[in-house]
C-alpha cells in the first residue's frame, strides 16, 4: 500500500511527501520493523518511540510518523519519508486500520467497558450471539476467539495495541465473522488502542475506583471510559445496525454517561424502584443475604469517579429488569422483564454482581442486537464459568477453594460478599496489591477484607520495582486500622505460594479459601521480569500437598525459599 494512501486515512491533513514508497507493514515497536515498514514513533508509559527511530531505519523502515515537535527530520540518516502528526498514538490506530482495510467497517462492533465485570459480560454476550446464529469474534482479557480458533492476547494486557486489534479484526472479517465483541479498558481508550474501531454498541458494567495511578483523578478515569460512548455518534454507520449505548442504571456512572451520548440509549437495573413504574427491565425482590444486605449492589462513594450533586435517575427508564432473584451456592435464577417480554434465566454464575453482568449482556442482545429470548436463555445457561472468575478448585478437600480475579476494591468487596453466602464457615482471603500502580487500593482493599473476611493473608501481587515488604507494610497498617489483629485475623506472607499453603493450613471443614487478584493471569512481575505464575496451578499444587495426593508442582517466584 502506498504511503500516501495510508496517510489519507488520518483525521488531520498532512504535508505533501517528498517520496511515496510502498509500505509493507505498520509498526510502533522498532524490534518488529522489517524492510518497507512505516514506523510510528509513539510515546508510551515506559519508553518514547522517538528514541528508536534510528533503530527502525536500520531495520528497514522506509517512512516515519512522529509527533514530537523537537524532533529534527533532517537528522534522519539515510533520509526517508516522514510526517509529523498531532498525536502519534491516534495516527497509529488509523494507519493500522487503513493498512488492514478498515475491518471494523465490515463488522458489527460491540465495545464493553467498566471497572469490573467486562470479561464476564463479554463472554456471556459472545455465547448469546453464538447461540443466536451470529458468527461472532471476541477480544477479551482472557483470549481472542475467531470462530473455533483461540489466541492468547498477552500476560497483563486487556486491550491489545492498535496494530494487534486491527489485525485481529481483519482476521475476523476474512473468516466470515459478522460481529465482534471487544473488551475496552480506560487505558485502551485513552491511548487510542481502539480508535478507528467504529463501534456500533457500547456497554458499561460499572465505574468504580481503579487506575488512578495512570489517570490521576476519578474524573479523568470516568472521562476515558466515556470516550467509548461519545464515539458512537461519529463512528461509521453500517446498514441495518443502529448505534446504541447500554448503561447501568444502578451505577453512579449512569447520569454522567447519559449526558455524553448522542445516540440511542437503553438501561438495565437490578434495583427495586417502586417509585418508577415506567421501568421495564430490572431485577427486583432480592432476598436478604446473611449479612443483612438487601440484595442491591451499590458502590461506596469513595470508589466513584464522580459524584453528582443531584441524583436525577428518578427520571430514568430501565429497559431491562430482573425480578424474583434467587441465589444458591451453585446457581442464580431470576426473571427478565421489559417491553412486553418476560422470561426466566438460570445461570451457574453466582453473586449479585453476576446478575448485573447478565443483564448488561441481555440488554445489549435484546435491545441493540435483536436476539430472541430463547437464544438469550440458552446462551446464558451455556456459560458454566469464566476462567479465573470465582473458579472453584476441588481436589476433594473438606472446604471450598476459589480463585478470583478481584483486584480492585469494588471487585474484592463483591467477591467476599459472594463468598460469605457460599459457606456457613469462615472466609479466608489471600490477596496483594500491585507495585507501581494505584496506591490508594493498598488501604481500601485490606480495610474491606478486615470487614468482610474472617481471615486475611496479605501477599505478593506483581510488586514490580517496588519493595514488596513496603507494600505489605502499608496494607497491614490499613488492615490493623480497620480492626484487624496481626497474627490473629491477618498475616503477612510475602511468597504467594506459601500464602496459599498457609491459608489451606488454617481452613477447617466447611470454610472457604479465596485467592484474589491474579485470576486467569499467567505471570507475576518482579522488577521488570515476568515469572510464570498461575493462581489456579498454585491452588491445585497446595491442595495436592495438603491432601497428600498427586498434583502439579508449586510455581516458584523470587520470594520462594
Amino acid at each position: 500500500m502506498k504511503l500516501s494512501t495510508l496517510l489519507s486515512a488520518l483525521p488531520h491533513a498532512v504535508a505533501p511527501l517528498a517520496a511515496d514508497p510502498d509500505i509493507t507493514a505498520v509498526a510502533h515497536d522498532s524490534r518488529q520493523v522489517g524492510p518497507g515498514a512505516l514506523f510510528v514513533a509513539a510515546r508510551g508509559e515506559n519508553a518514547d518511540g522517538h528514541r528508536f527511530i534510528a533503530d527502525a531505519i536500520a531495520r528497514g523502515a522506509v517512512a516515519v510518523v512522529y509527533d514530537d515537535p523537537s524532533f529534527e527530520p533532517s537528522d534522519l540518516q539515510p533520509p526517508i519519508s516522514h510526517c509529523r502528526v498531532p498525536d502519534s498514538r491516534e495516527a497509529l490506530a488509523y494507519l493500522s486500520a487503513a493498512f488492514n482495510g478498515f475491518p471494523a467497517r465490515r463488522l458489527v462492533m460491540i465495545g464493553i467497558t467498566g471497572t469490573d465485570g467486562k470479561t464476564t459480560t463479554a463472554i456471556l454476550l459472545h455465547t448469546i450471539l453464538t447461540h443466536a446464529g451470529y458468527k461472532t469474534g471476541l477480544i477479551s482479557t482472557v483470549n481472542a476467539m475467531i470462530g473455533h480458533e483461540i489466541l492468547d492476547t498477552g500476560l497483563h494486557t486487556t486491550t491489545p495495541d492498535a496494530p494487534e486489534v486491527q489485525a485481529y479484526l481483519a482476521r475476523m472479517a476474512a473468516a466470515g465473522m459478522t460481529h465482534c465483541i471487544l473488551e475496552t479498558t480506560s487505558h485502551g481508550l485513552a491511548q487510542h488502542r481502539v480508535t478507528a474501531c467504529d463501534f456500533d454498541v457500547a456497554i458499561v458494567t460499572n465505574i468504580t475506583h481503579e487506575h488512578l495511578d495512570y489517570h490521576g483523578t476519578r474524573e479523568a478515569y470516568g472521562a476515558a471510559k466515556a470516550k467509548l460512548f461519545e464515539g458512537l455518534a461519529t463512528a461509521n454507520r453500517k446498514p441495518g445496525q443502529d448505534k446504541v449505548a447500554v448503561l447501568n442504571l444502578d451505577d453512579e456512572s449512569y447520569e454522567y454517561l447519559r449526558g455524553r451520548i448522542g445516540v440511542g440509549c437503553c438501561a438495565y437495573s437490578i434495583m427495586d424502584r417502586p417509585e418508577r413504574p415506567e421501568m421495564n427491565l430490572r431485577a427486583k425482590e432480592t432476598k436478604p443475604d446473611k449479612s443483612g444486605c438487601d440484595g442491591v449492589e451499590s458502590a461506596s462513594a469513595d470508589f466513584l469517579p464522580y459524584s453528582p450533586a443531584i441524583d436525577r435517575r428518578a427520571d430514568a427508564r430501565a429497559d431491562v429488569v430482573a425480578r424474583h432473584i434467587e441465589f444458591t451456592p451453585t446457581a442464580t435464577r431470576f426473571d427478565v422483564v421489559g417491553d412486553g417480554i418476560s422470561f426466566p434465566i438460570e445461570t451457574p454464575l453466582v453473586g449479585r454482581y453476576n446478575v448485573s453482568n447478565c443483564l448488561a449482556a441481555i440488554t445489549a442482545a435484546i435491545k441493540a442486537l435483536h436476539v430472541s429470548p430463547e437464544a438469550v436463555q440458552s446462551g446464558i445457561a451455556a456459560v458454566r464459568g469464566v476462567p479465573g472468575r470465582m473458579e472453584r478448585i476441588d481436589l476433594g478437600q473438606p472446604f471450598t477453594a476459589i480463585v478470583d480475579f478481584a483486584h480492585t476494591p469494588n471487585a474484592l468487596i463483591r467477591a467476599l460478599e459472594t463468598a460469605r453466602k457460599m459457606t456457613g464457615g469462615r472466609v479466608i482471603a489471600v490477596f496483594g496489591s500491585a507495585g507501581l500502580r494505584d496506591r490508594a487500593k493498598r488501604r481500601m482493599m485490606p480495610e474491606a477484607s478486615a470487614r468482610l473476611a474472617d481471615v486475611t493473608i496479605l501477599t505478593a501481587e506483581d510488586p514490580r520495582a517496588e519493595p514488596l515488604d513496603a507494600i505489605l507494610r502499608e496494607m497491614a497498617e490499613a488492615c490493623a486500622g480497620a480492626g484487624g489483629v496481626e497474627g490473629k485475623t491477618f498475616w503477612r506472607v510475602p511468597d504467594r505460594g506459601e500464602a496459599i499453603r498457609f491459608a489451606l493450613s488454617l481452613a477447617r471443614p466447611g470454610d472457604l479459601v479465596i485467592a484474589c487478584g491474579k485470576g486467569h493471569e499467567q505471570s507475576m512481575c518482579f522488577g521488570t521480569v515476568e515469572y510464570p505464575w498461575d493462581d489456579r496451578v498454585a491452588m491445585r499444587a497446595a491442595l495436592a500437598e495438603y491432601l497428600g495426593v498427586a498434583g502439579p508442582a508449586m510455581p516458584r517466584l523470587p520470594t520462594s525459599l
